[in-house]
This record gives C-alpha cells, sequence and structure tokens, in this order.
C-alpha cells in the first residue's frame, strides 16, 4: 500500500504492487496510478514497525481483542526524481515481503537500510 508521500498524482493509502523486478528502477502500480523511481535515484531507506491497538473489533467482537496487537511494517524511501528534486514515499508492506524488499533495494540502491527500532532490525534478522 502508498501511504503517502510527495506523489501528488496519487491518493493516500492505495493498495497496489510495487514491482522491483527490473534492475534499474522500482515501480508501484494502483488502479488510481503508477510512479516509479530509479534504484541509482534513492538517497535513502528507512524500514519501521508499528503496533494499534484492534479497537473497532474490540467494540463489535469482544475486549479482548483490546490486549492483542497489529503490527505494521513501513518502508520510507527517500530519492531524487528527474529534475533532481527530492521526493519520499512510504509503502506498507506485507511482513512476508519485507526481508526479500529490503535486501532487494539494498543491494540494487547500494544505500544501507536505516531501523527505526532494534525490535525492527530483529524481525528482518539483522
Amino acid at each position: 500500500m502508498y501511504v503517502g508521500g510527495s506523489i501528488a498524482d496519487l491518493p493516500e493509502k492505495i493498495e497496489g504492487r510495487l514491482d522491483l523486478e527490473s534492475e534499474d528502477k522500482a515501480s508501484f502500480q494502483s488502479k488510481k496510478g503508477t510512479f516509479s523511481f530509479g534504484y541509482k535515484n534513492i538517497t535513502s531507506l528507512e524500514y519501521g514497525q508499528k503496533a494499534g491497538r484492534r479497537v473497532g473489533v474490540a467494540v463489535a467482537v469482544s475486549p479482548l481483542f483490546l490486549l492483542s496487537k497489529k503490527r505494521r511494517h513501513y518502508l520510507t524511501v527517500g530519492y531524487t526524481d528527474g529534475d533532481g528534486n527530492a521526493q519520499g514515499v512510504v509503502f506498507e508492506v506485507g511482513k512476508k515481503h519485507v526481508r526479500d524488499i529490503l535486501s532487494t533495494l539494498e543491494s540494487r540502491s547500494g544505500k544501507s537500510v536505516e531501523y527505526e527500532s532494534e525490535e525492527a532490525r530483529e524481525h528482518v534478522g539483522n
């Protein structure tokens, strides 16, 4: 999911596919639009997790759901566009894909991922 960032033509919180198959650029495709950025233009990579209480489910079903947590996995990519302007995007990624996505972006961009916390680093296994 594209959570938000500097892509004006794309609405926030839109689901889509982050495609890393190209050797020179990453692209995000959704029903509302597409954008891409070159790996060589990446200036920063950051990974973090957020835990949110399941309040809606707790109210609808059972207060016991307040004891459980839902982790979300966020990837922030800073890059420069074709005009040399700084841009940034935030993606929510599925936990099964985090390790592969980070590894691919690190190797193709030459940038190291910064982790928001030690817990986030441990989740990835670094």
